[in-house]
Parts: structure tokens; sequence; C-alpha cells
């Protein structure tokens, strides 16, 4: 059901978001905002965030489709489990190696990306620079990110990925807006702290795919999944 992909969209973000502020906070409180009044500041900062969240809802739009293949051809259950069990392991591999998730095929796209960021932070533009920035920043690589793609792939309907992204990202907004507006309050310490409880999420996230896959009836947690249409059949007169 859509409303409880956008519930459990905002529940990750919400629940993440102390995550986010560890990893992005050093962005947020680069960006060029220096000569700008409050009011100002607080509208550029907003678009930046709504910038992040139009790529976080242009990814679930693309998994969305992949997922809704996966669902017609039968194999949602199955897949929801091995995507569970894909996403403990990225979290054993964060608790071994105490550092972020990337996977290094990604690696000149995420330089590419970095560049673009750093061109666009040495300039004071107007709103759209901030977009600009917002849509960057949402393609960074990000262990969060990827346990959010992996729950868009268990979805039957190309609209409950997307919105479940779209809240994903709606979840973070406040805290990065926090972060953003009053950085000065969240010590290089604290962002350290909020860092540890990264695993702790992936984790959890990863149980529930693997639980949404066993079809147990659970709401929220372990819904029945509708069974796949399959392949259409083609009837021919006699």
């Amino acid at each position: 059901m859509l409303w409880a992909a956008m519930i459990s969209g905002f529940t990750l973000g919400a629940a993440g978001s102390l995550h986010c502020v560890g990893m992005c906070g050093p962005l947020s409180l680069a960006l060029p905002t220096h000569h700008l009044t409050r009011t100002q500041k607080f509208f550029f900062l907003l678009i930046y965030q709504f910038g992040r969240i139009i790529t976080y809802s242009g990814i679930g739009l693309v998994f969305g489709l992949a997922g809704r293949r996966i669902y017609i051809s039968g194999y949602q259950q199955w897949f929801s489990i091995a995507m569970g069990i894909f996403v403990l392991a990225l979290a054993a591999m964060y608790f071994i190696q105490k550092h972020s998730i990337h996977f290094s095929f990604l690696n000149r796209f995420y330089q590419s990306v970095q560049q673009l960021i750093s061109n666009l932070l040495k300039r004071s533009g107007g709103p759209f620079s901030f977009l600009l920035l917002g849509l960057a920043n949402g393609l960074l690589p990000c262990g969060l990110v990827y346990v959010a793609v992996a729950a868009t792939l268990s979805f039957t309907e190309i609209a409950e990925s997307v919105s479940f992204m779209a809240m994903f990202g709606a979840g973070t907004l406040p805290a990065m807006m926090l972060v953003g507006y009053a950085g000065q309050l969240v010590n290089a310490e604290a962002r350290q702290l909020m860092r540890k409880a990264v695993p702790v999420f992936i984790t959890l996230m990863g149980i529930i795919l693997i639980l949404r896959g066993l079809n147990l009836g659970i709401p929220f947690i372990s819904p029945e999944m509708p069974q796949s249409p399959g392949e259409a059949a083609v009837c021919h007169p006699q």
C-alpha cells in the first residue's frame, strides 16, 4: 500500500537522520550561505534539501521499475530475502571496517559528482546553484541510501518505490536543516557518535527485508505480498 511505503520511508529517514548529520553535515556547513540573511539562508537551504529529495525520488523511480519487473517475474519474495541478507552483509562490513560503505566500481562516477560539487561550492550563486548542489548531494555514496534502495526493490508498485525514497529524504530533512542552519551546535565529536548508529539501522533494515520476503502477514513489517500477475494468457479462437 502506498501510505505504508510512505510511512516506512519516512521512518527510515528520520531514524537514520543522525547518520546523515554525521556523514553529510560537513558538506552542509560548507555551503556558501555566509553572505545571506537569515531568511535567505533558510530558503536556500530548503531548496538544497529539496534537490536531494528530488534525486532520491529519481533513484526510487529507476529501482522501482526494476522491482516491478522482479515482481512480475514472480521472484519478489526470494529477492526480498536475498536483499535482506545482502544488507546484513553490508552491516557486518560496516562493523568490521569501521567506515562508510561504498562500491569501488562506482568510484569514477562518485569522483565526477564530487568534482561537480566542488565547482558549485566555489560560486556564491542563487537558488538554482543550491538546487544543483542538492541534486548532486543525493548521488554521493551513502550506506543508508543503499539500504533504502534495497528496500525499493521489494515493492510491487513503482509509485511505492518513488514515494518510499521521497519520504526517506523528507525524514532526513529536519536534522539536515538544523545542521545547515545551526551547524556550530553539532561538533565533530557528536557527528562521530552519530556515525556509530549506522550499522544498527542497516541491520534492522536487513532483518525487515527478510521478514517481508517471508510473507508473514505482519502489518508494516511483513505484509502479505500480492501474487504476481505472471505472463498474460493469450487465447486463440478456434
